[in-house]
């Protein structure tokens, strides 16, 4: 099923999977939990039940089995289990398929379906040179992004059974999702998901990034797992983020003293090279000037 953004994708299956005043439960530092708008609530009425996961997001079978509520007459039951992969707030961790399965085991003998916001999808299924089939033949429900990595302008995907998608449309409708030109912007989806292959070339160039940024002064960035590279800040963020921005290098603030950045389609090695040639540590300049950053520009590419 396409739908606009991810997050629409996100909350279709929330809205399709539960009913009103059930809880869902989700990993603490999640997206759906943490950056969607409290869409659990203000769409399908669901009251969130965080769960710390490691630090790289994982959850423990155990925490899904003690987060569970059965359903009486005083509490709402839990109605769905999300998962995140790769996980944006962990650095873009690539969480290995047994460890969803583990969980997603636990849920299902509670009774509860399993939803994987799967944004990065592929990007999990490289780092981990499996198939994406792999990552999700325990889950559900599946959302992943066709316009990050992939490349298309614009767009998701929500995957599930047959009759589950056939409810989902009704939602996507509801939700304002429902568009009757949608080929126009889905067909560049489908052409992008020819592009997954291309993606180790993305984690490459954000392992060349972190490296190049943890020489800079004031700044810290382990290596990253995929294609999302957070970088610690002695600096508040927001000026770091001020100071990027002001040589067209575009970035995030992910805290008070961290930092994000991501490699796609329209960054090369060459632009991180360039970076990496002329940082602060090279020049002698102190951070936060980051001159260096001037050459990882977004350069729209042939499609």
């Amino acid at each position: 099923l396409f739908v606009p953004s991810g997050t629409m994708g996100n909350q279709v299956a929330a809205r399709t999977h539960t009913e009103r005043g059930q809880e869902a439960v989700c990993e603490r530092e999640s997206h759906v939990y943490k950056w969607e708008l409290g869409g659990l609530a203000q769409h399908s009425q669901l009251q969130a039940r965080p769960v710390e996961g490691d630090g790289r997001g994982v959850l423990a079978p155990g925490k899904i089995r003690e987060a569970h509520v059965a359903a009486d007459g005083h509490r709402p039951g839990t109605g769905l289990l999300t998962l995140e992969n790769t996980h944006n707030s962990k650095g873009g961790t690539a969480i290995a398929p047994e460890r969803i399965d583990a969980v997603a085991d636990a849920a299902h003998d509670l009774g509860v379906p399993v939803h994987l916001d799967g944004a990065r999808l592929f990007n999990a299924a490289t780092a981990l040179d499996v198939p994406a089939s792999r990552i999700t033949r325990e889950v559900d429900t599946v959302m992943t992004c066709l316009s990050k990595g992939l490349g298309a302008p614009v767009g998701s995907m929500l995957a599930g059974p047959a009759e589950f998608i056939e409810r989902a449309r009704r939602v996507r409708k509801l939700m304002g999702g429902g568009m009757r030109q949608a080929g126009v912007i889905a067909a560049p989806g489908l052409r992008a998901l020819e592009n997954r292959h291309r993606l180790a070339e993305d984690h490459d160039n954000a392992q060349r990034l972190a490296a190049g940024l943890d020489d800079i002064p004031g700044l810290s960035a382990p290596t990253p797992e995929t294609n999302i590279v957070v970088v610690d800040t002695d600096d508040p963020a927001d000026g770091v983020v001020a100071a990027c921005e002001s040589e067209g290098v575009g970035c995030v603030a992910f805290g008070e003293h961290r930092v994000r950045f991501c490699t796609h389609w329209d960054v090369d090695a060459d632009d991180v090279d360039a970076a990496i040639e002329r940082s602060p540590a090279s020049t002698g300049r102190h951070f936060p000037c980051i001159p260096s950053l001037n050459a990882v520009t977004v350069r729209r590419r042939n499609r």
